[in-house]
């Protein structure tokens, strides 16, 4: 039978809870305070004996270094110079010794001096440590010799510096026994401050909490009054769930301009699926009516506004999702150039070109933006397009500038929505997706640039793409403009 133990007597168990903290602050904090001692004593003791120890290695350790960089400098043919100049801070007494005892190459503090030991490295220990006090003017020091080679008539190296002064190790214990001191009582004064704010009454806060629903974040728990604990973290929380509902405000922006875009997709990719499909049944009832040619013609350009559309949407998702990877220098002047030349237009298109400017950019969307304001300006314009490129300041302007209707000032930045119609005046689509300048504004922020509408010299529309300039400028950059003229008819 396994004896029980006798239970404390009744002075000793009053004796025990008189010692214990009542309140679980105060146990919260005891507890703390034990474990911090029962981990940071050890650590303090473990931290002083290895601080004493690295502080007097610490010497030996960079004469160690030096020589062996020597000794490798040595074997590798690059001590030529008699000056020897060491690159381990600390170490400046380095010399280079012929096996005839005769210094070959020195630093400056040890220049004209005999060598520093007498102890040469055999090849079975090619490195020994010296303390020597043997040179009144350099007093005691350290010295590492390296033996250069195995051979007999290997050169040694002898690096090494000042003996520091070595802090006692009655100083280090004192040291480290106040830090781990005041860490521990820290820990405690922390733990006794941290557990008295958290135990505080929350209970209103709490239940307004509970009460609040997600789909309505008005409501606000109470705030008393005064600053103490509570009434910060009243004002806290209510910070918070104005900050909640804010985002929800601009989640729900987000969410009705996503359904707003998906409903106009939508509507634009049905126009031409269902005329398409309307062709498609029409042959299919009436196959001696049809001429297939034709038939072809017609839902070929369906298709190819079907394609369009689709890759505008793609391409507008893909500038969207950050910022555009695989940056190169565009010469903004080429790319237009170049852009002009590959096309044909039914008007003229005029350049005004500086050469030279450059910007940080994806080539591909750079050629876009052209493409889009081009056909936009071909389709409005009557007699002439501008495109000019320049700098102004730290920006490079493109500007594309037509003769046409222009655009109301009132719709200058609305034009650059998705999908968006203007009067029959200006901005009837013709053949377009309507999302080009949608793109041309989502590449021009891509690349930390705005676009601009205006009005241009002849009463037309006038857009200015700004980008910042490359800094990456070419040597040959010039700011003279070069003014071509394009005849895009062909």
């Amino acid at each position: 039978m396994r004896a029980r133990l006798p239970s404390p007597s009744p002075p000793l168990r009053r004796a025990l809870t008189s010692w214990r903290p009542r309140s679980i602050r105060g146990r919260v904090t005891a507890l703390v305070a034990i474990l911090a001692m029962l981990l940071l004593v050890p650590s303090g003791v473990l931290a002083g004996m290895v601080a004493r120890q690295q502080l007097d290695n610490a010497g030996w350790l960079d004469a160690r270094r030096a020589a062996g960089l020597m000794a490798a400098a040595d074997r590798a043919g690059k001590l030529t110079d008699p000056v020897i100049t060491s690159s381990v801070p600390g170490v400046d007494l380095v010399q280079l010794v012929g096996p005839d005892r005769r210094v070959i190459a020195s630093s400056p503090a040890v220049r004209g001096l005999a060598p520093l030991s007498t102890v040469r490295p055999t090849a079975a220990d090619p490195q020994k440590d010296v303390e020597t006090c043997a040179f009144a003017q350099l007093g005691c020091v350290r010295v590492s010799a390296v033996r250069v080679s195995l051979g007999p008539d290997s050169n040694t190296v002898y690096a090494g510096g000042p003996i520091r002064g070595v802090v006692s190790a009655g100083v280090f214990d004192a040291l480290f026994a106040i830090q781990v001191a005041v860490l521990v009582s820290l820990a405690t004064w922390a733990t006794w401050k941290i557990t008295g704010r958290t135990l505080r009454p929350v209970e209103a806060i709490r239940t307004e909490l509970a009460a609040t629903n997600v789909n309505d974040l008005s409501s606000r728990v109470p705030e008393p009054a005064g600053d103490d604990e509570i009434s910060r973290l009243a004002r806290t929380v209510n910070s918070t769930l104005e900050r909640l509902e804010n985002a929800k405000e601009r989640m729900d922006h987000v969410l009705a301009a996503q359904r707003q875009f998906t409903s106009d997709a939508s509507h634009e990719l049905r126009t031409p699926i269902a005329g398409l499909r309307a062709q498609l049944e029409e042959a299919r009832m009436h196959p001696e009516d049809t001429d297939l040619d034709d038939l072809l013609d017609r839902t070929l350009g369906d298709v190819d506004r079907l394609q369009a559309i689709i890759t505008d949407l793609l391409l507008l998702a893909k500038v969207g999702a950050g910022a555009p990877s695989a940056l190169e220098d565009v010469d903004l002047a080429e790319s237009a150039r170049m852009e002009v030349s590959r096309r044909a237009d039914r008007v003229p298109v005029r350049l005004r070109l500086t050469p030279g400017v450059m910007v940080r950019a994806v080539d591909t969307q750079i050629a876009r933006v052209l493409t889009n304001l081009l056909d936009n300006a071909q389709r409005h314009a009557r007699c002439v397009v501008l495109v000019e490129v320049r700098r102004d300041g730290k920006f490079a302007e493109l500007v594309v500038a037509d003769d046409g209707d222009g655009i109301a000032e009132a719709d200058r930045e609305r034009i650059f929505e998705r999908f968006t119609r203007l009067d029959a005046s200006r901005c009837r689509d013709r053949g377009g997706t309507g999302l080009g300048l949608a793109i041309v504004r989502d590449i021009a922020r891509a690349h930390g640039g705005t676009i601009e509408a205006g009005e241009s010299e002849a009463g037309g529309a006038r857009f200015v793409l700004r980008l910042p300039i490359s800094e990456h400028l070419p040597a040959l950059a010039r700011d003279v403009p070069v003014t071509l003229a394009a005849s895009s008819s062909r």
